[in-house]
């Protein structure tokens, strides 16, 4: 057996991949759903004044909408039709993995295997569309009030932008659903990496300009390139950590015959939470300033305009809760996602135990202990991560978002789980190959 995995994996190589001929066909298919969503997000909303978008954007960029701009892509800076992207998509989703901690029948659903994913899937695509609604409604009016936005105010304008933005992320919806199935990596990911890969030359080009206009030096862009290299691969290595606890299942018999024990090992990753401590973080942030935004574009002032001065980009209180919301959202979301009783209890089913530890509760103890030590690693990693692009920015004045932040983290992830898939497809094919031959030579025996 493990001759035939070495084997596997001395012959993946390119021409492997050339003659992989179902690997391409899914390759193609998701470049070129990502191609229709890129010239999505090209096409205007309806009855808008692009003069007076791009002033308002240049003036709320800091807030939420420069946000959601990062990950749809630029459509929420030019208001296309994918403005709202699959934000909704995320909102839900996270909205009925709380509830499937909390609410019983969610939690059953959950337990119930695939039939139970599929109902938790459709609840979620539900749940999408009514938050889709709410949301493209509240642009809408929220244009409506912010000048002369808008060229014909009125309700065919609120009616046409909601079903628009919402037609648009129910698209992406459905597109994302695709790409999963007949394309390579997850849709969702896919939708969101191609957003923020589309911005990423923008912000070099714009880093570049600063260099040749002198406000630069030459070596400090030589800085950024190592920093960004640096940053990238210990976001790779941090997100391929994982501390693995040793599991025993003892001997077992089977009619007349004797198996021995086996070994094996729970991984428990660094970063369970993954990259959606940081977008709480940003969006609970980033709320108060773009209301103040929206507010002062209207010719309003008050206490919510002081309040977000003060929580501007690098001013000291907004790094400081910042850094705290990210930590807290990190334990909050790890003890959603998981749950060291029902591991410890699945353990416990089929007999295996950890070395000097009882089972039961005792293990579910050791998890979970286990667990909040190496979360408080993964909370620092994604604090530090996402808190350089702000030192870079207040302190450098270097307005690049490359070197760390949600962004990065999106990218690195995905990428790595999409080589990850690309690898599994080619192993797959290689196999299929070996055992082609196999039977080839059995036959002329």
């Amino acid at each position: 057996m493990a001759s035939a995995a070495e084997q596997l994996a001395s012959n993946l190589n390119f021409g492997a991949f050339a003659k992989a001929d179902e690997l391409k066909k899914r390759i193609w298919f998701t470049l070129g759903a990502l191609i229709i969503y890129r010239l999505g997000t090209y096409i205007p909303l309806p009855g808008m004044n692009p003069d007076a978008v791009a002033d308002l954007f240049k003036q709320s960029q800091s807030g939420v909408l420069g946000l959601f701009n990062m990950f749809s892509g630029g459509a929420v800076g030019r208001l296309a039709i994918f403005a709202l992207a699959i934000m909704p998509y995320i909102s839900a989703s996270i909205i009925i993995q709380l509830l499937s901690s909390v609410v019983p029948t969610f939690e059953t659903l959950k337990k119930e295997g695939e039939q139970g994913r599929k109902i938790l899937n459709q609840y979620t695509r539900y749940l999408t569309l009514v938050l889709a609604v709410f949301q493209a409604y509240g642009i809408g009016v929220g244009l409506q009030g912010s000048g002369n936005l808008v060229l014909e105010p009125g309700p065919f304008f609120l009616l046409s932008t909601t079903i628009t933005l919402v037609g648009g992320t129910m698209f992406l919806l459905w597109l994302g659903e695709q790409i999963t199935s007949r394309g390579i990596g997850n849709g969702t990911s896919m939708i969101i990496f191609s957003g923020i890969i589309a911005e990423f030359p923008s912000q070099l080009a714009q880093t570049l300009e600063l260099g040749r206009q002198g406000a630069i030096s030459t070596g400090l862009l030589l800085l950024i390139l190592v920093m960004a290299i640096c940053v990238i691969a210990f976001c790779v290595f941090m997100e391929r950590a994982q501390r693995r606890l040793l599991i025993n299942y003892p001997k077992r018999q089977v009619g007349n015959r004797m198996y021995e024990g086996q070994t094996s090992f729970l991984p428990l990753k660094l970063n369970t939470a993954g990259v959606i401590p940081p977008i709480f973080a940003s969006s609970l942030l980033l709320l108060p300033t773009t209301i103040a935004s929206f507010s002062q574009a209207s010719g309003g002032t008050g206490p919510l305009s002081t309040i977000a001065t003060y929580l501007a980009h690098g001013r000291p209180l907004f790094m400081f809760l910042y850094a705290a919301l990210i930590i807290f959202f990190c334990f909050f979301y790890t003890a959603i996602v998981f749950n060291p009783t029902e591991t410890a209890d699945n353990l416990k089913k089929h007999g295996g135990f950890m070395p000097g530890i009882r089972p039961g509760e005792r293990t579910a103890e050791h998890i979970d202990r286990v667990l909040t030590r190496i979360t408080v690693l993964g909370a620092g990693y994604l604090t530090i991560v996402c808190l350089i692009p702000e030192f870079m920015i207040t302190y450098a004045q270097i307005p690049i978002i490359l070197l760390g932040g949600t962004s990065l983290l999106i990218v690195v992830t995905t990428t790595m789980d999409t080589v990850a898939q690309v690898h599994g497809h080619l192993l797959a094919h290689q196999y299929e190959g070996l055992v082609k031959k196999a039977k080839l030579r059995g036959a002329k025996r």
